[in-house]
C-alpha cells in the first residue's frame, strides 16, 4: 500500500511514471515491538514491485529497512524514496 500510495503521489506531481529515470535510494521504517528483526523482509514488498515495474535497470536501488519503537498516526510502514526524475528543471 505505501508503495502504491508513492507511485500515486509521483504520477500526480509528474503527470507520467516514465518520467522516472531511477529510483535512487529507499529508507524504509517499520513500527517494531522489542526483539522483532524481520524489518529487511517487510521492505521487500517496496522494493519487489519497484524492481518488477521498472526492471533491474531503472528499478534496483540502495535501501535501508530499520525498525522504530513508534511512528507517527500508528502507521506501521513509512518509506521515504529518492527518484531520479527526467526532464526536470532545477
Amino acid at each position: 500500500m505505501v508503495a502504491l500510495a508513492i507511485l500515486g503521489s509521483l504520477k500526480r506531481e509528474l503527470g507520467d511514471l516514465d518520467r522516472v529515470g531511477s529510483w535512487l535510494k529507499v529508507l524504509g521504517m517499520v513500527n517494531s515491538a522489542p526483539g522483532f528483526n524481520q524489518q529487511p523482509q517487510v521492505i521487500n514488498g517496496f522494493s519487489d514491485l519497484i524492481l518488477e515495474l521498472y526492471g533491474p535497470e531503472k528499478g534496483l536501488h540502495a535501501r535501508s529497512a530499520v525498525g522504530m519503537a513508534e511512528l507517527p498516526f500508528y502507521i506501521p510502514v513509512e518509506i521515504e524514496a529518492e527518484v531520479e526524475i527526467l526532464g526536470s528543471k532545477l
